[in-house]
């Protein structure tokens, strides 16, 4: 069931990545880290490299937290989210982040894994996010 998901969304466990020219909003490249079972290092090898103004676009899917380390959380710190630092195993969490902005982002929501407020058997009701992201102007030079 789960793999048929994976194939007919273009998602898959973990965090589901994609990243976007911040001058046009032309997706640049898609990218999914299995959090649970994965390597982290693949992780790390995508975000370092970012330019500044990017925007990066993450949303969980089952679990984004168990193999997530300090490193890879300090990533997404970078990128202004605030949430990361408390996700824990299979939180639902999305969000926008863009490196080298001052302020933290608006565009982040989490959901906590919890027994008493999981809406489905085991799992946090899903997130949804509406907004608009703006473009940055075009670097000079």
């Amino acid at each position: 069931m789960l793999s048929e998901l994976w194939e007919k969304f273009n998602v898959g466990r973990g965090l589901n990545i994609a990243l976007v020219y911040g001058v046009t909003g032309e997706l640049l490249e898609t990218r999914t880290f299995d959090t649970w079972a994965g390597d982290m290092s693949d992780l790390l090898k995508f975000l370092w490299p970012l330019h500044e103004g990017a925007p990066v676009f993450v949303a969980s899917f089952d679990d984004a937290a168990t193999k997530l380390n300090d490193e890879s959380r300090h990533l997404f710190e970078e990128l202004r989210s605030t949430a990361v630092k408390e996700l824990a195993f299979r939180d639902s969490w999305e969000f926008v982040g863009t490196k080298g902005i001052e302020n933290e982002s608006h565009f982040e929501q989490q959901m906590k894994n919890s027994k008493s407020t999981n809406k489905y058997q085991g799992w946090p009701k899903s997130l949804e996010m509406d907004s608009c992201i703006p473009l940055r102007p075009p670097l000079e030079g």
